[in-house]
């Protein structure tokens, strides 16, 4: 009986070392307002904290401070969605100087005018997925699920 106890409170010991884990940090960028804010409730449903874009300009900017040059203890970046045509850069653009910088951070593109050439481009460029607007909310948190579950 006692080795059984001693055996139950080792375990338990064990279980309690674990790290906790850390949420899955997504960057979202998308110049409609309302499809940002479906996305996003979307994926915190999905337990990802969420950084947001509103344009090109704004992920640029987020860029540089969380995946190319993270500083100051920021958590890195585990998946960033990007619309393609957005004010202030392409989202193929982006990509393409993404991948040019050795960033591997994955990235998901979403597009309203999803032609093959530009399909074609964007997983030359390394997209994992491409996603053609209006797409199904379930088809976007299988993929996300797919790309940050394996890490965490």
């Amino acid at each position: 009986m006692l080795k059984l106890e001693s055996m139950t409170s080792h375990r338990l010991d064990l279980e309690a070392a674990e790290p906790e884990r850390r949420r899955p940090l997504v960057l979202l960028a998308e110049d409609e307002v309302e499809m940002r804010g479906l996305i996003s409730r979307t994926l915190r449903k999905e337990n990802c904290d969420i950084l947001e874009a509103r344009d090109g300009s704004q992920l640029i900017r987020l860029l540089i401070t969380h995946v190319l040059v993270p500083r100051g203890g920021r958590e890195p970046v585990d998946l960033i969605i990007s619309d393609i045509r957005m004010p202030g850069a392409n989202g193929l653009d982006v990509l393409a100087a993404l991948r040019r910088q050795d960033a591997v951070t994955p990235v998901i593109l979403i597009t309203a005018f999803g032609d093959p050439d530009t399909q074609l481009e964007a997983y030359r460029q390394g997209a994992v997925m491409v996603l053609n607007k209006p797409f199904e909310m379930e088809d976007l948190r299988v993929v996300v699920r797919s790309i940050v579950e394996p890490t965490f």
